[in-house]
């Protein structure tokens, strides 16, 4: 009853901790809030009158909010890239930062299950995928596996960050028997959710461009480039900010991954464009419109200009990244670290959402091309998931900066 007691005090004191705090604190609060607000009204509407208000049709069912998630769930899966040293090899500069990696994975991982709901047209019909209760077809549907290592992966994570801040409050040690295991168990995790992720699109047998052998190498790739990317960004800002104490040996040996990432990413790309460009199939119409337009549609996607300059602006954004982090002198400064990390993430972004589903969609099945952009709808909705998300990594952090700092612990008062 004692640690019930405790662990209860610890909620409510940490319910005040992220009550109070400086203007800037309450303003970007306040922002994301409004996000989500907004976000929360449009989909509203969207329940109200159903699927119909996003641009999604019969020949293109997957869209804004299916890209979002793919992209997220390599966010989530990044926590790894922290996770091995500072756990496995015990190095003491990522231990420092290894919690806001698992931290900002919780928060991945809540952002891409909100995403599947609001692309559920009827999502209080979900039900039927849980055991006993609903009809899950375990274990060939894919979207159960999905379901299944994602929530498992999000528990693994949640239980772990929630364990080793309520430890810290208490001023004691993990206990490393106890957590040990489950840090073992979430590095295949962390894999599978984005494998499983990307044998989703390969089974989808009537879309040829997705069905390639190397599309679930290729997301891990991405997700080990476009997660420490972002990580790397907040770290920056949370240490220029002076919230945190972060060692410069930790970002640049982040920055080191980063390099190795996106070669390999590139890499896989480049063997990807090979495949469809060497020897031309009828299924390569596909490559076709996401790098020059098919058949002069081009111009018909993503409104008026086309889908093709979105895919040349994402791997010359790759490309510049790779520079940065490759070469010791650029990666070295900070400033342009950072302004590698940023262009990483907007090139991966682009490659892993819009770049990845619209060509595999377009043309359809009949051979129409449907030009799709993402309704004002699902931008609010996006944005207010995006608000979401961000707005609970900032409440998790403020609480664990509380306990760092001492101002937050079991021996005194929040």
């Amino acid at each position: 009853m004692s640690q019930i007691r405790g662990f209860l005090r610890f909620t409510l004191g940490s319910a005040r901790v992220i009550l109070r705090g400086s203007g800037r604190y309450y303003a970007w609060v306040g922002l994301l809030l409004v996000l989500v607000i907004a976000g929360g009204l449009a989909y509203l509407n969207q329940f109200d009158e159903g699927l119909i208000v996003t641009s999604m049709r019969d020949q293109l069912s997957w869209g804004f909010y299916i890209g979002n998630f793919a992209f997220l769930v390599g966010v989530a899966a990044a926590a790894v890239v922290l996770v091995i040293p500072a756990y496995v090899y015990d190095w003491g500069p990522t231990k420092d930062v290894v919690l806001l990696g698992e931290l900002m994975a919780v928060a991945a991982i809540a952002m891409c299950i909100a995403f599947v709901t609001v692309d559920v047209g009827r999502p209080l019909m979900i039900w039927h995928m849980m055991p006993v209760l609903g009809t899950p077809n375990f274990p060939f549907s894919m979207l159960t596996w999905d379901v299944m290592v994602l929530s498992l992966y999000g528990l693994v994570n949640l239980f772990v960050v929630t364990y080793l801040v309520y430890r810290a409050y208490q001023g004691r040690e993990y206990s490393k028997k106890l957590v040990m295991p489950i840090v073992f168990l979430s590095i295949p995790l962390a894999i599978s959710i984005h494998t499983v992720t990307a044998f989703l699109f390969v089974a989808v047998p009537a879309r040829p461009f997705w069905n390639t052998a190397i599309l679930a190498p290729r997301f891990i790739a991405s997700a080990f480039t476009s997660g420490p990317a972002l990580m790397l960004l907040v770290f920056l800002v949370l240490k220029r900010a002076g919230v945190f104490r972060i060692r410069s040996e930790a970002l640049l040996k982040i920055g080191e991954f980063l390099a190795f990432a996106m070669a390999v990413n590139l890499f896989l790309l480049g063997a990807e464009v090979f495949k469809e460009f060497y020897r031309q199939t009828h299924h390569s119409i596909h490559a076709g419109f996401q790098w020059f337009g098919a058949g002069g549609h081009g111009a018909a996607e993503m409104g008026a200009s086309g889908i093709a300059p979105f895919t040349w602006t994402s791997l010359a954004l790759n490309v510049v990244a790779l520079i940065i982090f490759v070469v010791p002198v650029l990666r070295h400064r900070m400033g342009l670290l950072a302004l590698g990390c940023a262009l990483a993430f907007c090139g991966i972004y682009i490659e892993k959402g819009m770049g990845l589903l619209l060509p595999g969609q377009t043309p359809d099945t009949m051979g129409e091309i449907y030009a799709y952009s993402p309704s004002i709808t699902e931008l609010l909705i996006g944005a207010g998931i995006w608000g979401g998300g961000a707005l609970l990594f900032t409440l998790m952090v403020r609480v664990t900066m509380a306990i760092e700092r001492g101002e937050f612990t079991a021996r005194g008062s929040a």
